[in-house]
């Protein structure tokens, strides 16, 4: 099963300093045929005004990673922790039993990012939060994972997050193909950040979901040089 979910179709929001695309149920914007692929909550499409941001506001129980593609984002928490993410990185936090943070552009550009969220295998976990940088050598044709609650990933370096999946991200230059296996049980969902693409010849167009699902492996093959977002995660 291969659900593509125009941009076009997303749900969404203009404050002014932000304009947020929904691909889930989120805020004001409900759908029910939208609330969650497997154990994927929100995957929300944001551009971030210079010097605006998200004030201090509390979480629980909920793995939140952050995705930059473009500019940087400037996180601070009650946990203590403070730092600054920039383009193809990631920041994560596990919010567990509760954790209060906020987020701003502090660049002089927007800053563009994914913020997916996802629910955690464990409730009332420890809170925690990560962010890292990542070589973008690695992802170059191939998914590198980025966070992950697997062992064999997060001994590999990727953030660890509560949750039995993971979040990939890969380049492709045009005309290039990828093949990535999922195991029975999993489902997975791609956002093409900057070039259509087609997965198993199912055409996407820039930044589009694609809900996968009982599917061996996907073949994702990029029109243009294109970045890719992947969480995969447990179906039920």
């Amino acid at each position: 099963m291969i659900d593509v979910r125009p941009f076009g179709s997303l749900g969404g929001a203009d404050h002014g300093w932000l304009k947020a695309r929904h691909h889930f149920s989120f805020a004001g914007y409900h759908d029910p045929a939208r609330m969650n692929w497997g154990r994927l909550r929100v995957w929300n499409d944001d551009e971030i005004a210079p010097g605006r941001g998200f004030d201090p506001h509390p979480h629980r129980d909920m793995e939140i990673i952050t995705y930059v593609r473009q500019g940087a984002i400037t996180h601070r928490d009650s946990m203590g922790n403070e730092g600054r993410t920039e383009a193809g990185d990631v920041q994560v936090m596990s919010a567990g039993t509760g954790v209060t943070h906020s987020e701003f552009n502090r660049e002089p550009g927007t800053t563009t990012l994914f913020q997916i969220w996802i629910v955690p295998d464990v409730a009332r976990a420890r809170p925690g939060w990560g962010a890292r940088q990542f070589p973008k050598e690695r992802r170059e044709a191939g998914f590198e994972v980025l966070a992950s609650g697997r062992p064999q990933d997060t001994g590999k370096g990727a953030l660890p997050i509560n949750v039995d999946g993971a979040v990939m991200a890969a380049r492709l230059k045009a005309g290039q193909t990828l093949r990535q296996d999922l195991a029975p049980g999993r489902a997975a969902y791609l956002v093409p950040a900057t070039s259509a693409v087609t997965v198993n010849g199912v055409p996407a167009a820039k930044r589009d979901g694609v809900a996968i699902r009982d599917e061996p492996a996907i073949e994702i093959t990029a029109a243009e040089d294109a970045e890719l977002v992947l969480v995969e995660v447990a179906a039920e």
